[in-house]
């Protein structure tokens, strides 16, 4: 089976977004209607998404569709977004792919940071 490069990159951000959540293959399919296989498919890079599979997934995986069709290729990013921290609190996509690139245990360590420092926001914001 030939693994294409940009799907391989793909693959993996949607796998790390999806145990970052956490959920497993089987809970996706089941929330999403995709099949676990055809999932297991693209988060290894064998299957590059297509439009339809990009809005099925989206929601479960806490992206909204264009976000997604940012990072899979199909639109191109907005530049004035990239980056930036959204009001909900959650990481740009751009950042959570960047991230997703990483190895495991500097993903760990960087979401540790994160909580430290979100943990302290939180503390200064209320006195």
């Amino acid at each position: 089976m030939i693994v294409d490069k940009k799907n391989n990159d793909f693959g993996r951000f949607i796998r790390q977004q999806r145990v970052m959540i956490p959920m497993t293959l089987h809970e996706l399919s089941s929330q999403s209607g995709v099949s676990p296989s055809h999932l297991g498919r693209m988060e290894r890079g064998e299957r590059s998404p297509s439009a339809g599979i990009l809005q099925k997934i989206a929601r479960p995986l806490k992206f909204n569709v264009n976000e997604l069709f940012v990072m899979a290729g199909y639109l191109p990013p907005q530049p004035n977004t990239i980056g930036e921290v959204k009001e909900d609190g959650k990481l740009d996509p751009y950042v959570s792919w960047a991230l997703s690139q990483e190895p495991l245990e500097v993903q760990r360590a960087v979401i540790g940071i994160l909580t430290v420092i979100k943990g302290a926001y939180r503390s200064n914001s209320l006195n």
